[in-house]
């Protein structure tokens, strides 16, 4: 066996020589080759915006969501394999619902987080298991500071809080463009703008399907509840955004 990865990657808790588990890199590969996500924590909240590619032009608008609802007051979105990302729906749906019938208030985002990546986690510590195929970002409405908070969890289970975050296609590309946005004086109105300006930079119309805008928040507008953002809203940011790529490559 090499270090190259040849016998090294045959179960998620095999090391290599340095160090390395392949299967969890292997996961986040098939991370990189699916639509972006992107999320910013603005002065008024939490926004997540998704490119999800459109497979087949006979698929329904609106079906296999990226950005679902786990408790009235958070909510994930993922890329990667879309049928590795409902389980994980599924049990922070389930930890969110047990955590409030036993204290009677709603699961902090950093425990929703700390959660979900220990289940993640789990499955790269075992050879008869595999890794998640997704990356996951948490938006959730923190009740003791009043504030909604972003965190996003890796295939390896690792998890962080963050200002902004991209995972998926491009990923490096976007939160280049994220560092560029002065987040504290940002509505999430504006952001959302912003998240489709950054999807469509990075978007290539000649290699990539065409995608669909999916967007939530959790905001003042919202009640600081999870919801979708409004069809025309998320139709005008595309809108924008596209005018301002196509001046900037006028420009450019």
């Amino acid at each position: 066996m090499s270090s190259t990865g040849a016998g090294y990657d045959l179960a998620a808790n095999i090391y290599s020589p340095d160090g390395r588990v392949f299967q969890i890199e292997y996961a986040g590969k098939a991370v990189e080759a699916s639509g972006a996500a992107i999320g910013l924590e603005c002065k008024d909240g939490v926004i997540m915006g998704v490119e999800k590619l459109i497979q087949s032009k006979l698929l329904l608008e609106g079906s296999n969501k990226r950005i679902l609802t786990v408790d009235t007051h958070s909510g994930i979105s993922f890329s990667g394999y879309l049928a590795d990302g409902r389980p994980i729906a599924n049990v922070a749906q389930t930890e969110c619902e047990n955590y409030r019938n036993q204290y009677g208030i709603h699961m902090p985002p950093h425990l929703i987080a700390e959660r979900v990546g220990q289940y993640m986690h789990a499955y790269t510590c075992y050879g008869s298991y595999r890794p998640f195929g997704v990356s996951v970002m948490i938006a959730a409405f923190d009740e003791h500071n009043k504030q909604a908070r972003l965190h996003m969890v890796e295939p390896s289970g690792v998890n962080f809080r963050y200002k902004g975050c991209a995972i998926g296609k491009s990923r490096q590309a976007a939160k280049t463009e994220i560092e560029r946005l002065n987040l504290s004086n940002l509505t999430v109105r504006e952001g959302l703008k912003e998240i489709a300006r950054i999807i469509e930079i990075i978007h290539d119309d000649l290699k990539d399907k065409p995608y669909e805008f999916e967007a939530s928040w959790i905001c003042e507008e919202s009640n600081w509840k999870h919801t979708e953002v409004p069809r025309e809203l998320r139709t005008e940011a595309v809108e924008w955004a596209r005018q301002k790529v196509e001046e900037m490559e006028m420009d450019g």
